[in-house]
């Protein structure tokens, strides 16, 4: 079908190219990509299973692991399996409203699980800062409407761009140079004055990152200022160790957009595939490292994760 008829100004399907340069090696970076995926489900389900199954990991702190433990995969799931039909069977095809619905979706979810280590860390501040009033703040209608504002959020920010996307004429060919919906990889096959478009999607993504890495790094700040202020070094090595694995998470989240922002303009003659590959690492290295943070570093989940595979009879 034409890129446009007398209907429609949009093509009925895109064909997704995968990894410009690399198609003759799709099947063979396929299986990182596979064996990560698969990891990042068994992680996730394994700390879903623990917290669910266990009463005294029923707390906000624990509450927040787990729903970001359950947005990881979604994530990945977004894309992976589109992704890996490309690699596999050659099933370039996806409709054009498919498209659109996975790019609401995969961004969306990224919103959401940034505002998350956002909460995380509001909860590491209560827990440290304020430790007497922590059970009467992080009361379960206050998580409630965190929850709320954090979807609302994410659900806000991202509806325009199907609509935007969808008012398009696209004359430049139906092919994404990309394995998955990437926003601005859609935006360069439209004509017209994309501008607004364009930088509607990157001012979101921008303040996304920026405010909430701010509010982290402040909470941060406040701890860190709690934490030198405790008599004993016992005392600071345990408020430390209770933030170890959340720092973590923030790390292998947000190192791998900071990467890919500035090798996009420090490196915007650097092949296509590299800026693909990636952001391809931003939705696996994610999902594969927190379950091994939070397994690591957290006692409670380590003690329980060991008794889960150890159990021996007696």
């Amino acid at each position: 079908m034409s890129a446009s008829n007398i209907t429609s100004t949009h093509p009925a399907v895109f064909f997704l190219m995968g990894i410009p340069g690399l198609v003759h090696l799709h099947i063979w970076i396929s299986i990182p990509f596979c064996s990560a995926y698969t990891l990042a489900l068994l992680g996730s389900c394994t700390l879903l299973f623990i917290i669910q199954a266990d009463t005294a990991l029923h707390k906000p702190m624990y509450l927040f692991l787990a729903v970001l433990a359950a947005i990881d995969p979604v994530v990945s799931s977004t894309t992976l399996p589109k992704m890996l039909a490309v690699f596999w069977f050659r099933h370039r095809e996806i409709n054009f409203y498919a498209c659109l619905v996975q790019m609401f979706f995969l961004h969306s979810f990224s919103i959401v699980e940034s505002a998350v280590l956002l909460a995380t860390a509001f909860d590491r501040y209560v827990a440290i800062c304020k430790p007497l009033h922590y059970t009467t703040v992080l009361t379960g209608p206050l998580i409630t409407k965190i929850g709320m504002a954090v979807v609302t959020r994410a659900v806000t920010r991202m509806t325009p761009l199907p609509f935007l996307l969808r008012r398009f004429h696209y004359c430049r060919g139906p092919v994404i140079a990309h394995c998955y919906c990437e926003h601005m990889a859609v935006v360069r096959l439209a004509c017209g004055d994309t501008r607004f478009s364009s930088i509607y999607g990157i001012a979101v993504a921008m303040f996304i990152v920026v405010l909430d890495l701010l509010f982290v790094v402040l909470s941060y700040v406040f701890i860190l200022r709690a934490v030198l202020q405790l008599a004993s070094q016992e005392a600071r090595y345990k408020a430390c160790g209770t933030c170890v694995s959340h720092i973590g998470a923030i790390l292998a989240f947000y190192t791998p957009v900071v990467i890919s922002s500035v090798m996009h303009r420090v490196a915007r003659r650097a092949a296509p595939h590299v800026h693909i590959l990636l952001a391809n690492f931003y939705l696996l290295f994610p999902p594969v490292v927190n379950p091994i943070i939070y397994g690591v570093k957290t006692k409670q989940i380590r003690e329980r994760v060991l008794g889960l595979f150890l159990r021996k009879d007696v």
